[in-house]
């Protein structure tokens, strides 16, 4: 099977790629995300519970859909990556990193030697089960999976120079819910902005794709404009949410629940 991986995808494409996170540990929303026309999906293990085994499974059927898919882990840690590799997941997202240590460590993890520290696993999926020669195996495995880190904090956004520097790394996700949290400050305030203008003219600067997560359509075309190259729009929980609420909404009042017993 010949396919992209995702950090080709981006070199590639003439437009910036479409996301939407998976929360559901459900394999029917992420068909379903397919069909909407989804680019790829991101598994968060993070903030969901989401097991190996369902990232597992929701690679297999989101791939053939068509669907790039990452993975956001649960930490930096690193002792999740190899399972995720081997499953032929398309890329990772490491989040919370801080510095260059912490980028370098995640990073190394995702390259097979002399880069990196990736165990040889080319019986796995990600290998065609053995079928895939040993030098696509690899080539594929450090030029076309995504390896990038998640910048959340003040301080790491400070080094994202010094961090994008790290042999390896091909991707920047922005955080900013947990950078407004950990600064203190609303998105909109003009110091958070320069933190972004620099990320995002450091990240061009290197030809790292720089991505983030935004609620609307209208912020995903902004976030476009301004240089994004992977934008994750809402997540599965709240498309379901906010389509159900929209129907009850749209009944009305003679259909609610009070409209039958006088309330």
């Amino acid at each position: 099977m010949t396919r992209l991986g995702f950090a080709r995808r981006l070199a590639t494409s003439d437009r910036c790629l479409v996301g939407t996170w998976v929360k559901i540990p459900a394999l029917e929303p992420v068909e379903i995300l397919a069909d909407a026309g989804f680019d790829y999906i991101v598994i968060d293990q993070e903030h969901a519970p989401l097991t190996f085994e369902f990232a597992y499974q929701a690679t297999v059927v989101a791939q053939g859909a068509g669907m790039s898919v990452l993975v956001r882990v649960p930490d930096r840690s690193g002792s999740h990556l190899q399972r995720l590799l081997d499953a032929g997941v398309d890329g990772i997202l490491v989040p919370r990193v801080t510095s260059v240590e912490e980028a370098g460590a995640a990073v190394r993890q995702m390259l097979f030697s002399p880069g990196g520290d990736r165990g040889m696993g080319i019986t796995s999926r990600a290998g065609r089960w053995g079928r895939l020669p040993r030098p696509e195996y690899l080539r594929f495995g450090d030029e076309e999976v995504m390896r990038a880190v998640q910048l959340e904090e003040r301080a790491a956004i400070e080094a994202v120079e010094e961090i994008l520097d790290v042999p390896g790394l091909n991707g920047v996700f922005l955080g900013m819910g947990d950078l407004q949290l950990s600064s203190g400050l609303p998105e909109s305030d003009p110091s958070i902005q320069k933190l972004v203008d620099r990320l995002l003219t450091a990240a061009a600067q290197r030809a790292v794709p720089a991505g983030t997560a935004v609620r609307t359509a209208a912020q995903a075309r902004a976030a476009a404009d301004r240089g994004y190259r992977f934008v994750m729009v809402s997540n599965d929980t709240t498309l379901l949410s906010s389509a159900a609420s929209a129907v009850v909404t749209d009944l009305g009042r003679k259909f609610s629940k009070g409209a039958s017993d006088g309330v």
